[in-house]
């Protein structure tokens, strides 16, 4: 019997597993949570959609008869992997999750450390200057009260509705980028701080770069604690773990 596996995905990792285990001819199901329009297309089947919380997604997996779970969400998508933890341990169901590792500051960097998003509206509480705001669509709105700055903002989906703030720029883009292309963006539009989640992996470090190239401030938003769980970086030893499980379970 082959292994049935549900991915939570939404990361380039994700998509990089998806194609190794269909590779092996695993039969599964790539999950999105929906957070933007244009999702790549996967070698798997897709679904896109939150679960209802632990008792949905125990439901899922129960009717669905996922024998694994392959967590590659997003490091900062803490309710997701949360959920994940006690609802695979309610339903029997082994947990592994495929991680990058965080960012650490190199010789050149300068970097402020927050613990989390209203830390970094905190840090942001100083006299205007102008801001790459790399948090994603959906925190936009945390940051309204510091409407002293310019800020731009790169975005996977174009807006639906202005962004909530008197002086900005919005770039309509999909990673991954380029530290040249980064470090032009920036100095087109004169860009003297950066505010960025730590999320870990190539694909949106070239912001990292280009800030180390000019010099420029980054506060720098650690990300959230996750539950206890197995994890790697490695693709293959997920592959690997998938088979020693099912060898014990007879899968």
């Amino acid at each position: 019997m082959q292994p049935n596996l549900l991915i939570l995905g939404g990361t380039t990792e994700a998509t990089v597993f998806a194609k190794a285990a269909a590779a092996v001819c695993h039969n599964g199901i790539v999950s999105f949570a929906g957070r933007v329009n244009r999702i790549k297309r996967q070698p798997l089947p897709q679904r896109v959609g939150g679960f209802g919380g632990v008792s949905g997604l125990v439901h899922f997996m129960q009717t669905t008869n996922v024998t694994h779970v392959i967590d590659a969400t997003h490091p900062f998508a803490a309710q997701m992997s949360r959920n994940a933890v006690i609802a695979c341990a309610q339903a029997h169901v082994p947990l592994m999750a495929l991680t990058r590792p965080p960012w650490v500051a190199r010789t050149g960097d300068n970097w402020t450390h927050v613990p989390d998003i209203q830390g970094a509206v905190g840090a942001l509480d100083r006299a205007a200057c102008r801001v790459m705001l790399a948090v994603g669509r959906i925190q936009l709105q945390n940051f309204v009260p510091n409407h002293q700055h310019f800020y731009l903002l790169r975005l996977v989906d174009p807006p639906v509705i202005a962004p909530p703030f008197p002086r900005c720029h919005v770039v309509v883009s999909r990673g991954p980028f380029t530290a040249e292309n980064d470090l032009n963006l920036m100095q087109k539009h004169r860009i003297n701080l950066l505010v960025s989640k730590n999320a870990g992996g190539s694909g949106a470090y070239a912001k990292i770069t280009a800030a180390r190239r000019l010099d420029l401030p980054v506060i720098m938003i650690e990300r959230p604690p996750i539950l206890k769980r197995m994890e790697t970086n490695s693709v293959t030893d997920v592959l690997t773990w998938i088979n020693h499980i099912g060898a014990e379970r007879g899968v």
